[in-house]
């Protein structure tokens, strides 16, 4: 596997022991199929060390996304492995080129939201807002436009136009009575754009209200610790299906954080290579959680145009703010 490290190109940096391959999910290891059987081990288990690495050195988990797009950068899984860990290694002219080549591959706009914040990380916030205001932003499923109305907060407010800044925000998934897997993040762009307004009152209002969401939707400080297997099953079958996460919610997830002062794009929408699973897409919708509060300013009551509500509810104690 080291033969690809010729002359002309940095060393392929070194795989973990542990590593098989095998853990990335079924759909993922689908996409690598066409590969030879020399050539797919070496892509999937770059894949995998760049999920591995991609929180703790973004730079490294990089080059190994590089290494596996040197085998497999005709597939679109590859070339979003890569354009992801670029992005989070603040490389955005590289992550916004690989971003455009996952487009072209796979034809899906899910990763408009992320190349906006690239364009923003290159000193383009016009470029930035015109991506965020095309036809294909329309669409975006509703965490993407979520990100996407962040990401064009941030290109108003670089531009140093901040009403505008506050009115991207203005959005029906801005509801203080409800909570999404969203809606922490876009309480706290909404929160921050007020504050450049001079309204501390209601960015305060809304800064509390991201600890209320995150206790009833169980995130942040009140998620629950991870649980790990340290045994393994050597009956099970590699076909069947598994918890394993996808490739790209190895490499990206939600938690994969932008540089400072980019909204990233924390949104992920699966396609199966057969009929739609109705059940598959009920469990990908956002997570709500109701929030009971007063009403705030900039928060919409209306729940018709609310984001799709998710399968996962809880009921937060009431916010007085009054208090």
């Amino acid at each position: 596997m080291r033969v690809s490290n010729r002359a002309d190109r940095p060393r392929s940096p070194e795989i973990d022991p542990d590593v098989t391959g095998k853990e990335l999910d079924r759909i993922t290891r689908a996409e690598l199929r066409y590969l030879d059987e020399k050539n797919f081990d070496w892509v999937a288990k770059h894949l995998v060390m760049a999920g591995r690495l991609i929180d703790i050195d973004p730079d490294v988990a990089y080059e190994h996304a590089m290494a596996a797009s040197r085998r497999g950068g005709r597939v679109a899984v590859v070339r979003e492995a890569v354009g992801l860990t670029a992005y989070t290694a603040g490389n955005y002219a590289e992550a916004l080129r690989e971003f455009r080549t996952f487009r072209r591959i796979s034809g899906s706009n899910i990763h408009l939201p992320v190349m906006a914040d690239c364009e923003r990380g290159l000193g383009k916030p016009e470029k930035a807002l015109e991506t965020a205001h095309s036809d294909e932003a329309e669409t975006l499923d509703t965490p993407g436009r979520v990100e996407m109305a962040i990401v064009a907060s941030g290109a108003q407010s670089d531009l140093g136009n901040r009403e505008a800044a506050l009115a991207e925000l203005q959005i029906p998934q801005l509801d203080i009575n409800r909570a999404f897997s969203f809606s922490p993040r876009l309480f706290e762009a909404y929160a921050i754009a007020l504050e450049a307004l001079g309204k501390n009152g209601e960015a305060e209002l809304w800064r509390r209200q991201i600890s209320l969401a995150e206790r009833a939707l169980g995130v942040g400080e009140f998620s629950d610790p991870d649980i790990m297997d340290l045994g393994e099953d050597d009956d099970e079958d590699e076909d069947a299906p598994s918890g394993r996460p996808r490739a790209r919610d190895l490499v990206n997830d939600a938690g994969t954080e932008p540089a400072e002062g980019q909204a990233g794009a924390d949104s992920e929408t699966d396609e199966s290579e057969s009929e739609p699973d109705h059940d598959a897409e009920a469990a990908e919708e956002p997570a709500e959680a109701v929030v009971t509060t007063e009403d705030v300013p900039g928060g919409s009551n209306d729940d018709s145009e609310s984001a799709t509500d998710g399968d996962a509810d809880a009921v937060s104690d009431p916010f007085d703010p009054e208090k």
